[in-house]
């Protein structure tokens, strides 16, 4: 089973986007999905609610009086959605159960400085492991061509962080978003520029991947 979590200690940044796309791309996989959102305000799961029935299904926690939350039996993949301001003792707990960590990050000064020692932390567990594919960061909202792109690569780049991906600021986030749905159960005529962007996050995390086609 593959844990991705997707983090960053900013709010805005981008996390619920990342975290429901990634869910719905695997589902339209056939995998069996579960997303989970250790979030106060619960995004992810409110959208979860939202997902109509008839697209491939994604599961949340199962939860069982008395019991801590855990994935459903026989699942595949679990995306974790997380809180701003995660750290301490609950961020190294996530640390050591997950795969991968995808961080969404916007290019700008603010999004860059409240990242810094929340990347230094989990660059520490990346070391501990030895692990090469651990943490990536995806820019989000950004044209790669500007100058503040090419600022948070330099940022990054101090880290020894990698930038997977750069995702444009397009409605089709938030119209997907308003029916339960993502880019992945749209026809692919109408996301091929999108799908492309989202290439890069998909080869790190599953090689050879194939799309998911209506």
């Amino acid at each position: 089973m593959l844990s991705i979590l997707v983090a960053n200690p900013k709010g805005g940044s981008g996390k619920s986007t990342l975290s429901t796309q990634l869910a719905g791309y695997y589902a339209c996989q056939g995998k069996k999905v579960m997303l989970g959102d250790v979030d106060r305000q619960q995004s992810s799961l409110h959208w979860l609610t939202r997902r109509p029935p008839e697209r491939p299904a994604i599961a949340g926690w199962e939860i069982e009086p008395g019991a801590p939350a855990r994935a459903p039996k026989g699942t595949e993949l679990v995306v974790l959605d997380t809180p701003a301001g995660l750290k301490g003792k609950k961020l190294a707990a996530l640390l050591g159960r997950v795969d991968r960590i995808l961080v969404p990050i916007q290019p700008s000064p603010f999004d860059m400085w409240a990242s810094e020692a929340f990347l230094e932390g989990v660059l520490e567990e990346k070391a501990l492991r030895k692990q090469k594919a651990f943490l990536a960061v995806v820019g989000m909202r950004v044209d790669p061509r500007t100058r503040s792109a090419r600022e948070l690569e330099q940022f990054l780049a101090r880290h020894d962080v990698p930038v997977l991906t750069w995702l444009r600021d397009t409605q089709l986030y938030v119209q997907t978003a308003t029916a339960g749905l993502t880019l992945f159960d749209l026809p692919p005529s109408r996301t091929a520029r999108d799908r492309a962007e989202w290439q890069p996050i998909i080869d790190w995390l599953t090689p050879q991947p194939s799309w998911c086609d209506k």
